[in-house]
């Protein structure tokens, strides 16, 4: 079916407007972090100040929270991504008593919210030991992203090529190298998504690090950019400047692994 000129042309229409829309909100921020802080700058610097971000960066010490951002985000995205790969291969390529019940315990990890047992779970952790530490941040959000991840990769697995595995297993591969040597590799664009969609999750996450670090001592990079906005509530130069910092890794990563990620959201099996 043929597209006229005038449909192509209010398609287009539709589609800027929608986009500037969405964009605006980000280049005011981007306008507002890259302007003079004071009459003083305006007077003296150019049009573009980008000596704000270093100011942002040294007054905000976003480079300790960002170091516990990225040390937390470590843990939970691998560790998440194992975890679901394998608990996905196995509810997603077999069928055995209790697979249904199973998998419908992981889907209690996307459907309660954290704010419901936030509470309880700070005491228990307080009781091991485990608040003000990586561990007490990093595993609640382990548990949330096995829960989604566990759904995500069961679906890829359940529409996999049943023909690879088949050959695989005539071939005398067990279990562990049909998973990591013949579904992986062509899984890699939902891994990808996985992974990206599970670090932008963990490094925008603000209640569980303000929860378990009572003490302030492991903020991340949310927390700190909230402590900043206190400390600067006059000053929307600064504070437009340290939320470009904390957004820039995951607009990198995600500029990086765009390609990975839409293949990923698309891709629904390998077919025959």
């Amino acid at each position: 079916m043929r597209v006229s000129a005038g449909e192509r042309l209010g398609n287009y229409v539709i589609l800027i407007a929608f986009a500037a829309f969405a964009l605006a909100p980000i280049a005011t921020i981007l306008t507002t972090a890259l302007g003079p802080e004071t009459p003083q700058d305006a007077a003296t610097g150019g049009p573009v100040h980008w000596e704000n971000f270093a100011r942002a960066w040294e007054q905000g010490r976003f480079s300790e929270y960002m170091a516990n951002s990225l040390l937390v985000a470590a843990v939970v995205v691998t560790s998440a991504a194992v975890l679901s790969i394998m608990a996905g291969y196995a509810l997603g390529a077999f069928v055995f008593p209790g697979s249904q019940v199973l998998f419908y315990v992981f889907l209690l990890g996307i459907m309660v919210p954290a704010e419901a047992i936030i509470v309880p779970l700070f005491f228990d952790f307080q009781a091991l030991g485990l608040t003000n530490t990586i561990w007490g941040i990093a595993l609640p959000q382990v548990a949330q992203s096995v829960a989604f991840g566990t759904f995500w990769m069961r679906a890829y697995f359940r529409g996999a090529n049943r023909s690879i595995i088949e050959a695989a297993r005539l071939d005398g591969a067990g279990h562990h190298r049909v998973l990591w040597q013949v579904l992986l590799p062509v899984a890699r664009p939902a891994v990808v998504t996985l992974v990206l969609l599970t670090f932008m999750w963990t490094w925008n996450e603000f209640l569980i690090p303000l929860v378990m670090s009572p003490n302030a001592q492991l903020r991340t990079a949310p927390l700190g950019l909230a402590l900043f906005q206190g400390q600067y509530t006059q000053g929307t130069v600064l504070l437009a400047a340290g939320a470009v910092l904390v957004a820039l890794p995951m607009v990198v990563l995600y500029l990086f692994l765009q390609r990975h990620f839409i293949r990923g959201m698309l891709e629904g099996a390998v077919k025959d």
